[in-house]
């Protein structure tokens, strides 16, 4: 199995989130640490995930949800690793209003990079998300060069959507993965 690194945003990933479940299921999924969940710092989320980039044998699947997101976006720009791709689930509008008031913290991720990312990636977004709209998706899709898929309404794809283990989420994980192998 390639190694998969999970990305959670801001709170990080309870127990009954998809991310948790996947990551309970399958050994060759390792979760990225930074130095703190509540209190999120750009620089540090970006120190952390490199971290867990040179921890992997070969060169990994970043899973992120939500801020995180927005940090694979920010750290695409500044790092020299290499990564297979990026699966990208419910990408935040950071000017939204339920995002503004989500967390003060969460201000140094207001502007992130519109540049292409330099691996294949996948967006995932659900049409009925508080924190990011299909119109903001479907902007990132296009500057980040990174095809889009509407998941339906299922709010913001975490744990209080009540997907448990989310299987159309890993199919499309799954389909993801054999795609960017043939690259």
């Amino acid at each position: 199995m390639d190694d998969i690194i999970m990305l959670p945003g801001s709170g990080g990933s309870g127990p009954k989130h998809w991310q948790t479940l996947w990551q309970e299921k399958n050994e060759g999924i390792n979760r990225f640490t930074p130095n703190s969940w509540d209190q999120v710092e750009l620089a540090d989320w970006i120190r952390a995930l490199d971290r867990a980039v040179e921890a992997t044998a070969r060169p990994p699947v970043l899973v992120a949800h939500s801020l995180s997101c927005l940090l694979v976006s920010y750290w695409a720009a500044r790092t020299n690793h290499t990564v297979a791709g990026a699966f990208l689930v419910a990408v935040p509008d950071p000017q939204s209003a339920a995002y503004q008031a989500e967390d003060a913290s969460l201000a140094g991720f207001t502007n992130p990079p519109i540049a292409p990312l330099p691996f294949p990636a996948l967006i995932l977004a659900s049409d009925n998300d508080p924190f990011g709209s299909m119109e903001y998706a479907n902007m990132r899709s296009q500057q980040w060069h990174a095809p889009m898929i509407n998941v339906g309404s299922v709010g913001h794809i975490n744990s209080a959507s009540n997907l448990g283990a989310w299987p159309q989420g890993w199919a499309l994980l799954t389909a993801f993965r054999a795609g960017i192998a043939h690259h």
